[in-house]
């Protein structure tokens, strides 16, 4: 049996489907932000989505330009095109903000997070782990005779994956970096 080929936002038509087909869908963006690396910037940011009642879903923030003294901010929020567009025009126009770009509209782009998730567990389930861990191609960064450490990189939806997996065997604690990402290309 073929899946269904339903594009995000179309309408399934179907008697239960209560959505406005006019209504703009939201949408995920990643957004890089380049900005200077001084004391009080980053609260800016957050300022700007929080007060306006926008949600982050992840954060990440480096200095990638030690002699500039930049860093580069990869912001991962949703909403509606229009939204997206206000969020960068504001965005843009914060002081010590050098550049904006909206990778999800750019063009292709490689996406990352780094995720530690602590597995405890004995017996067949401590097997299973690192069984699920060796397909994903988790690494085991510690180990004492009751718990696993496991270190993964990938896509948000591989992490959220493994999660999944790992629960029902015994995760007891994770951490995850948040995403980062840069365009593809020149």
């Amino acid at each position: 049996m073929a899946a269904l080929n339903i594009q995000q936002g179309a309408s399934s038509h179907s008697a239960y489907d209560l959505r406005d087909p006019n209504a703009q869908v939201e949408e995920p963006h990643t957004l890089a932000v380049l900005v200077d690396n001084e004391s009080g910037v980053l609260a800016r940011v957050i300022g700007l989505f929080s007060g306006r009642g926008y949600n982050i879903d992840s954060l990440t923030v480096a200095e990638v330009d030690h002699t500039g003294h930049r860093s580069r901010i990869t912001i991962v929020t949703r909403g509606t095109p229009s939204v997206i567009e206000q969020i960068k025009a504001q965005l843009g126009r914060i002081v010590p903000v050098h550049e904006v770009h909206d990778l999800t509209v750019e063009g292709p782009s490689v996406e990352r997070e780094l995720g530690l998730f602590k597995v405890k567990g004995q017996g067949d389930k401590r097997v299973e782990a690192l069984r699920i861990a060796e397909i994903f191609r988790a690494n085991v960064v510690d180990s004492t005779l009751e718990t696993f450490v496991f270190e993964i990189t990938g896509t948000s939806d591989k992490l959220d994956a493994f999660a999944d997996l790992m629960r029902p065997l015994g995760l007891v604690e994770l951490a995850r970096t948040g995403v980062a990402a840069l365009a593809r290309g020149v």
